[in-house]
């Protein structure tokens, strides 16, 4: 992809800014126009301020300083206005990331880690958009200060000017080489640098199995040899950019020296005075700054159209999920599962192999009916429970909510209508208050309700802030039988006409986990309520116990019916009772 089509694809999260580069663009022009001015004024220094009454003294300190006003004034206003842009667009795309990634698949948003998604829309996207408004700046100013220079350098000699000219093609053949190289280098950095973000999130949030493993040692090995490959990459990287800066500075000097014989040549053979050739030497040895700059430029333009590409190849890879326009004023609850199969995307040998989750699951489920899900690990519970709210996508058969194929709803609605407890709970850094009333604005008494009926109230009635405290990094303050609680308390406040708990009650004690239950009864008793659940003791009232293995369905039935079937039911309710 050519860069003018890269740049292309970053333009309408930077268009809103177009009013800040326009300034740019007429403050860079005015400070451009001051360069030649000053070899420009050696010619008069030099031909005339030497002799008595020739030039007037205070005209010198006036231009001068005049001069030098304009030219900082300009170069501020340029350097500010490109920022208030480059900033208001970086603003734009992170945005816009951090939506798109809300509205993603949450299959395929799973397949990125944390730090790697983080490191993306929260460090690329910013590092990125400076490097590159840095280079934009230098890009505008040192090129509008060469085009200056040369028109002033023709306007004195156009014949030398030619030999200046000669060293153009050659700079820009030697940066568009080097500029290949290091983007290679810089997307392999990226990598490199999210598989040593991995190594560090990983260890920090697996700490304590780290340390009673005695795995220090071999997670610091793992991070010193990603860190090792970042380090041999940023070294590579410095030294594309770097080799950037002498190639192109040789390659002017080849044409500057011959320009200077030349107009050496011509001072002395052809009468030229002291000011004119000082004024053309000096305009073009000005030339050398701003042409090494604009060599310089490459490097960072080139690492920050990377950094920021990662993030618009990130929105442009993620597909955005897919609702229908199914809306009913009010759910039933009711289910209907006719041949539905799952199948994870696994990679073995470097190719993608499905991974069978669920086969033929066949399933009904009645509104307002308490479904349990049993069977050994790895049976597929936790699979058909995410169905349901499309967290994932089934590849085999149908699944209908109140008759209606769960593709036709509107996702918004469908999702409204579920509340869910999982045994990883999810809390926020944010006060109790807004934990349980997530995604609206707290309703103080049914907030206090939904704390009391999980067994909170007291609890939150004796802390300083009551319900407005802050509960920390993913409450780390709390117990695990109180993060539980508050995140059931978040079920109960909702009030959804389906509930999907996933062993909701495994971290209580088992006074907790009574009053919890008798709460979840009374509050959610009208409710189609499907619970994944180890302890066969918390499914006995179940209507519907459904017990699946390998992915399957083998047994469904009440407590009673499955026992004396003796199957699968029978025997991990033995085993349970013998342990």
């Amino acid at each position: 992809m050519s860069l003018w089509a890269r740049l292309k694809r970053l333009w309408p999260y930077y268009a809103s800014g177009r009013a800040g580069f326009w300034v740019a663009m007429l403050a860079a022009v005015v400070a451009a126009t001051t360069e030649p001015m000053i070899p420009r004024m050696m010619q008069p220094l030099l031909d005339k301020g030497f002799s008595a009454g020739g030039l007037s003294l205070w005209l010198i300190p006036a231009a001068i300083l005049g001069l030098f006003a304009v030219r900082g004034v300009a170069a501020f206003a340029a350097e500010y206005a490109l920022a208030w842009a480059g900033q208001r667009g970086t603003h734009q795309l992170r945005t816009a990331l951090f939506k798109h990634l809300l509205r993603a698949k949450p299959a395929q948003v799973a397949d990125y880690s944390a730090s790697s998604l983080a490191n993306t829309l929260v460090y690329e996207t910013q590092t990125g958009s400076t490097l590159l408004v840095g280079a934009l700046n230098s890009l505008v100013r040192n090129g509008l200060i060469v085009v200056a220079l040369v028109l002033y350098l023709v306007w004195l000699n156009w014949q030398l000017s030619l030999f200046v000219l000669l060293s153009f093609p050659a700079v820009a053949w030697a940066m568009r080489k080097l500029s290949r190289r290091l983007h290679r280098f810089t997307a392999q950095s990226q990598l490199a640098t999210d598989e040593l973000a991995y190594v560090v999130e990983e260890n920090a949030s697996a700490g304590h199995i780290v340390r009673i493993h005695a795995a220090q040692a071999v997670q610091g090995k793992r991070f010193e040899s990603a860190s090792l490959a970042l380090r041999t990459l940023a070294i590579k990287s410095v030294a594309s950019a770097a080799a950037m800066t002498p190639v192109t500075q040789i390659m002017v000097a080849l044409p500057l020296s011959a320009v200077i014989t030349i107009a050496l040549w011509q001072a002395q053979t052809q009468g030229q005075t002291v000011g004119s050739f000082v004024g053309f030497i000096t305009g073009m040895l000005m030339l050398i700054a701003p042409l090494k700059h604009l060599a310089d430029v490459a490097g960072p333009i080139t690492r920050g159209l990377a950094a920021v590409e990662r993030g618009i190849t990130l929105m442009e890879t993620l597909p955005i999920e897919a609702g229908g326009r199914h809306a009913p004023s009010a759910v039933r609850g009711e289910f209907s599962l006719q041949g539905v199969g799952f199948a994870h995307a696994a990679r073995q040998g470097g190719a993608e192999q499905p991974s069978s989750a669920l086969n033929n699951v066949n399933l009904q489920i009645a509104a307002g009916q308490t479904v349990a899900l049993v069977g050994p690990s790895g049976a597929g519970k936790t699979t058909l429970m995410q169905l349901l709210p499309r967290f994932l996508e089934a590849s085999e058969g149908e699944i209908k909510l109140d008759g209606v194929p769960l593709a036709n709803w509107d996702l918004a609605l469908l999702r409204q209508s579920f509340a869910y407890v999982s045994q990883h709970t999810v809390l926020f850094n944010d006060s109790l208050a807004n934990n349980v009333a997530l995604g609206g604005e707290p309703d103080r008494i049914r907030v206090n309700e939904a704390l009391h009926a999980a067994h909170l109230g007291d609890w939150v009635a004796s802390l300083p802030q009551g319900a407005q405290t802050v509960v920390g990094h993913n409450a780390a303050t709390l117990s695990g039988g109180q993060r539980q609680r508050l995140a059931i308390a978040r079920a109960i406040y909702k009030r959804a006409r389906i509930v999907l708990l996933d062993e909701a009650t495994a971290a209580l004690d088992s006074e907790s986990e009574r009053h919890v239950q008798a709460a979840l009864d009374a509050l959610m008793g009208n409710c189609t309520t499907i619970a994944i659940a180890h302890r066969l003791s918390t499914v006995v009232r179940a209507d519907l116990i459904v017990v699946m293995d390998q992915g399957r369905v083998v047994e469904h039935g009440r407590h009673s019916e499955l026992l004396a079937n003796g199957g699968l039911y029978a025997r991990l309710h033995q085993l349970q009772m013998l342990a």
